[in-house]
């Protein structure tokens, strides 16, 4: 692995055009903006960028500009969510030659769970025909992977570095950082950053950073500079975001979010419906809690 990425990783949005097509030319101005929020790295082709609705060439095009828009400065992770092995490795093999620090892989997400052993082969074949660290995106209810079978998978295929691990049970991120301590734990919970990091989190990837990403890097900052009043205090804002956000469409969400923070308009992809009224009220109405209405005003921590 060139880097072990750790930090405040949000996951883009992916820049539909209102008839569903993605317009390229605007994944430069998030990535620069997550960049001057202080970001640590992001990924691109998760849940919050609808990865789901991509076809393999708008992957390889979303990953192919988001590398160049980076241009290096943070690493890049590419998310992959598919229904197949077959179409895993196919994803893995089209940006294993970009600059990608990691795939960030979610288990089959189709109603019929595979069993243990077919999980430990799902992500061994990824490994062998990729060649490229796997994070595991722990988040499909119904093919939730236990901290057991995750420490299995990640001793039993060296190449399977960490966990993204989501959901709200947060003693489950606990059992699993006390099971791997030496693999990379990221906490997509997004409602408890806080306790997350003070448990030893190596990092997040979640909807919540790429909603408010200034305010997420000052809360990441603050618990590393033990500034426990200041962290619980952002803890209860960004609370209050995702409390707002949360929902069926939480990329449309999201994605409003950052519209309000001077971002291009963009469009969740049909049948995704946009933020209600009723949904962006509650957006706005959390952001300016935050001071992040009509430009960044939280300062990290030194």
């Amino acid at each position: 692995m060139k880097a072990r990425p750790t930090g405040v990783i949000p996951p883009m949005t992916t820049p539909f055009r209102k008839d569903g097509e993605i317009d390229y030319s605007l994944v430069a101005p998030q990535v620069d903006w997550m960049i001057g929020a202080g970001a640590h790295g992001v990924a691109a082709g998760g849940s919050t960028g609808e990865g789901h609705t991509l076809d393999h060439e708008e992957y390889r095009d979303l990953m192919e500009a988001t590398v160049a828009a980076v241009k290096g400065r943070i690493p890049v992770i590419a998310g992959i969510i598919v229904d197949s092995t077959r179409d895993a490795i196919r994803r893995g093999k089209l940006v294993r030659d970009m600059n990608v620090a990691a795939l960030q892989v979610t288990p089959v997400h189709y109603l019929f769970k595979p069993d243990d052993e077919a999980m430990v082969a799902h992500f061994r074949a990824m490994a062998d025909e990729t060649g490229m660290p796997i994070i595991i995106y722990n988040v499909v209810p119904w093919s939730y992977l236990s901290p057991a079978l995750l420490t299995r998978i990640m001793t039993e295929v060296p190449l399977v570095v960490g966990v993204k691990q989501s959901a709200g049970d947060l003693k489950l991120f606990a059992d699993l950082m006390m099971m791997a301590p030496d693999k990379l734990i990221y906490s997509a919970v997004d409602a408890l950053m806080y306790p997350s990091y003070t448990l030893g989190a190596h990092g997040s990837i979640a909807a919540i950073l790429t909603a408010a990403p200034h305010a997420s890097v000052a809360l990441w900052d603050a618990v590393k500079a033990g500034d426990h009043p200041r962290a619980l205090d952002l803890h209860k804002k960004l609370l209050t975001l995702w409390n707002a956000v949360i929902a069926d469409n939480l990329p449309a969400c999201t994605r409003y979010a950052q519209t309000l923070q001077g971002l291009p308009r963009t469009y969740p992809r049909a049948p995704m419906p946009e933020a209600s009224s009723a949904q962006q009220a509650a957006i706005r109405k959390a952001l300016d809690g935050l001071g992040a209405l009509n430009g960044p005003r939280v300062e990290a921590a030194e």
